[in-house]
């Protein structure tokens, strides 16, 4: 056997663009109309609330803008999930102006909201980003089609470490409040089924023996008088009843959530 025939097989062929590749030119095009258009929407938010802030609508303004700029972001988020395979988790939702404590305490967190105003430096900045990636990507797919997936790799990074710096939650204490809430909903919907349960075994257990006892000792009142011995026996099987009704109450108590007793 000659060195020739143990020489490992050629390479598979493969195209030289793959789908991760096709996806990244996708998206590095899509730049340009999409950045245009948040750019836009972005400056003229800030410049009209600007303008109008010595006003009583101005800051309302500004809060509204920053709402719509969250929505900006998430659109960008779920772009770069479907092309450049980022995912970068939902930011934590802004509460409304009643859960929020009031009309002012909401237009204080709408004010200071860092996602909002990081999604507004996103799209400013990538303006100049959107026309470079779009023009080299353009060119390159006519005359620089050789080097043209190291260029859009490269490129594509770029944009993978923006999403993930720019529109990505606040800080680990944010990602803890959004999972704080989602423990929160469980806890509740639990508490809720415990209270419809205890409901239920109350009407159907130790509510009928309370209500056969206290039946039960009236005829003993009645008959006190005319039967002592058989008020006397109805009066113990009313104590019997007692115990039962308690040792009920005790295993519902066993089996209540914490945060029924919270709750309370």
């Amino acid at each position: 056997m000659t060195a020739n025939d143990q020489a490992p097989p050629p390479p598979p062929v493969r195209p030289a663009f793959d789908a991760v590749t096709w996806k990244e030119i996708a998206h590095l095009l899509s730049n340009l109309p999409v950045t245009l258009i948040g750019f836009v929407y972005t400056a003229f938010m800030v410049a009209t609330a600007g303008g109008l802030s010595v006003t009583a609508v101005g800051l309302p303004l500004l809060v509204c803008g920053l709402y719509g700029a969250r929505l900006l972001g998430r659109f960008e988020r779920i772009r770069a999930r479907a092309l450049l395979g980022v995912r970068v988790a939902e930011p934590t939702p802004l509460p409304g102006p009643r859960r929020a404590g009031g009309f002012f305490a909401w237009l204080w967190a709408g004010m200071k909201d860092p996602v909002g105003w990081r999604t507004v430096l996103y799209e400013l900045v990538r303006l100049p980003w959107g026309v470079l990636t779009f023009t080299v990507t353009l060119t390159g797919l006519f005359v620089l089609w050789p080097v043209l997936p190291y260029l859009v790799r490269g490129m594509a990074n770029v944009d993978r470490v923006m999403v993930r710096g720019l529109l990505s939650p606040s800080d680990e204490l944010e990602r803890r409040i959004a999972e704080l809430e989602s423990d929160r909903v469980v806890v509740v919907d639990t508490a809720a089924a415990d209270l419809r349960r205890i409901e239920r075994d109350l009407h159907d257990g130790a509510q009928a023996r309370l209500v056969a006892l206290a039946m039960g000792l009236g005829l003993a009142k009645e008959k006190l008088l005319e039967d002592p011995e058989g008020a006397a026996a109805m009066v113990d099987e009313a104590h019997g009843e007692v115990k039962l009704a308690l040792q009920e109450l005790r295993d519902l108590a066993r089996g209540i959530h914490p945060a029924v007793l919270t709750d309370r």
